[in-house]
């Protein structure tokens, strides 16, 4: 006759965790202590000017070019032109500063073509630095 087993019932492991915690702390602190950190700020390339080297004034900022675009004509800081003098005007300002601070003001009762025509205008002297506000 085959003999029965019987199921002993054993204990569910007990895995004690306070042990591995500290483990893991002491781990932790023996990598914190071992690391050597990577000095950014010495690895960064900064160009500095020489102490013998002139100082340079720092360049002044262009004079800001106002163009007022009103129904019956135009108007470049405060004085009237009409298209081909103000196609003129904006090619010698282009011609000593492409990047010269243009201001376009435009009133409400203007028609769109002319604002198209002075930014075809600023365009064609490659001038970039615009900026357009509309008035009332």
């Amino acid at each position: 006759m085959a003999r029965k087993r019987r199921k002993s019932e054993m204990p569910a492991a007990d895995l004690p965790m306070t042990p591995m915690i500290d483990v893991v702390f002491q781990l932790l602190i023996y990598f914190l202590v071992t690391i050597k950190p990577v000095d950014v700020i010495a690895h960064l390339d900064v160009f500095r000017p020489s102490p013998e080297a002139s100082q340079e004034k720092p360049d002044t900022p262009p004079k800001m070019i106002k163009i007022v675009i009103f129904p019956d004509g135009f108007v470049i800081n405060d004085k009237p032109v009409d298209l081909p003098d103000l196609d003129r005007l904006l090619s010698r300002l282009a011609a000593i500063d492409t990047k010269q601070t243009i201001l376009i003001m435009v009133s409400a009762a203007s028609p769109h073509e002319k604002l198209i025509q002075v930014l075809d205008l600023c365009s064609k002297s490659k001038l970039v630095n615009l900026s357009v506000v509309s008035t009332n």
